[in-house]
């Protein structure tokens, strides 16, 4: 039985593989032309990770940073004290800026209703301002193919019948562009597959989306479904995700980026 289950939004569980998620918004940050950024904001912060990067980019500038999760906030305050943070859902968010740099970095693929979102953004962006998203794109990835599989197949269907439905697949690059073009003076898209050696085998597997994608699976059963589940799902990354020589798994991870300049 697997034991040692963390539910709902954990900072400890997020942070067990910091490094690894911190990549991408470094990347991110990194494609951004110069600005001269007063006012700065990071949408959906996690523990922090995230809006350190960005201080570090913008020393000068005024920044904020929200986040649905009060764990989460607890340990970004923790680790940026000097900084503002605030417990606040993204989709009641009212602030309307004017930003220099909004980043959404690991959080839009669970807000839904892009067409509207996205644009409201932009809306909100000083003249020459940035809107940074980056965004998992691995509902077709088999880590996330087993969690769908295995919830409708055992006792715990009933239960976990749209949980599949906490996260809807991305538009396509050309649906996004379309969008945002009209409104900014340039819009830059890409997509990146991390490869990330996960020491531990499908442990480490599980244990990363536990912190993520599995949530939506795992919060609605009680403790002897919940053990019961990740049980076949480890058994089921293990066959997915084989060992390479020295015992880690290799576990591919595509990200969706998005740049958007007013």
């Amino acid at each position: 039985m697997v034991v040692g289950i963390e539910l709902s939004w954990s900072a400890k569980q997020y942070v067990a593989f910091e490094d690894e998620r911190t990549r991408p918004v470094r990347d991110l940050l990194a494609a951004l032309p110069p600005i001269d950024a007063h006012s700065v904001v990071d949408l959906g912060c996690g523990p922090g990770n995230s809006t350190e990067v960005l201080a570090a980019c913008y020393p000068q500038a005024n920044i904020s940073a929200i986040d649905s999760s009060s764990d989460m906030i607890e340990a970004a305050r923790r680790r940026l004290p000097h900084l503002k943070f605030a417990v606040e859902d993204l989709q009641a968010w009212r602030d309307a800026g004017p930003f220099d740099v909004i980043l959404a970095n690991a959080v839009l693929q669970w807000v839904p209703h892009h067409d509207s979102l996205l644009p409201e953004l932009v809306a909100k962006l000083a003249s020459g301002g940035a809107l940074a998203v980056q965004m998992p794109d691995n509902l077709d990835e088999p880590a996330h193919r087993l969690m769908r599989e295995i919830a409708a197949d055992g006792p715990w269907a009933a239960k976990l019948a749209t949980a599949s439905a906490a996260r809807a697949p991305l538009a396509n690059a050309a649906w996004y562009y379309e969008l945002l073009r009209p409104l900014c003076s340039k819009v830059d898209l890409w997509r990146t597959t991390y490869y990330h050696f996960m020491h531990g085998g499908a442990g480490a597997v599980v244990e990363w989306f536990k912190g993520s994608g599995l949530r939506p699976f795992l919060e609605p059963l009680n403790t002897v479904e919940r053990g019961g589940f990740l049980d076949r799902y480890t058994a089921a990354i293990a066959r997915a995700y084989p060992a390479v020589g020295d015992g880690s798994v290799l576990l591919p991870f595509p990200r969706v980026f998005l740049m958007a300049i007013r």
